[in-house]
């Protein structure tokens, strides 16, 4: 019997319309992922790792899959490279990336997976959309709510709510 899961993603883009890439993912993640239940308001953001790239616009996604961490991922690795992603280089610009934050409750730790997001705590870019859609959530490993989290961050980068740019508007 298979049993459904939330799955919590964070998209991430700073290329091309990025507005119109991002509803293609949501729209992916659909057809292939599972139903979405919750998306939150698109942030933006300077790049982070590397701030000389252009800036980001982030958004988290509550979907529920009936795939299994690993076939998640894959399906995931599928979206982004039917998208133009390509991985050169850690910190590269890019039309898209999908991140898993969370599987459930669940904590996993294999060679290519780790969830929930070793990096979440530390990047508001992602914690500032997760909060708008699941402020109580409870963090695995540290037992914090996404709002604790964020208020404890020590990631000072400016995260501000998306205001289309005449350009992305007219390209929708």
């Amino acid at each position: 019997m298979s049993v459904t899961v939330d799955v919590y993603l964070l998209l991430g883009t700073n290329m091309g319309n990025r507005i119109a890439l991002l509803e293609q993912a949501r729209n992916e993640i659909t057809r292939e992922i599972g139903i979405t239940r919750k998306i939150s308001s698109v942030y933006e953001t300077r790049a982070w790792g590397d701030e000389s790239q252009p800036n980001y616009l982030n958004q988290v996604v509550l979907s529920t899959t009936l795939l299994h961490p690993l076939q998640l991922l894959k399906k995931i690795n599928t979206i982004e490279k039917k998208m133009g992603r390509t991985r050169v280089n850690k910190w590269e610009s890019r039309p898209i990336d999908i991140d898993i934050l969370y599987y459930a409750d669940r904590i996993i730790d294999e060679p290519t997976l780790q969830v929930p997001h070793p990096h979440l705590p530390n990047r508001r870019f992602a914690l500032i959309p997760l909060q708008e859609i699941a402020p109580q959530l409870i963090h695995p490993t540290s037992k914090k709510t996404t709002v604790e989290l964020l208020s404890e961050t020590a990631d000072q980068l400016s995260v501000q709510l998306y205001k289309p740019h005449t350009y992305e508007q007219h390209q929708l």
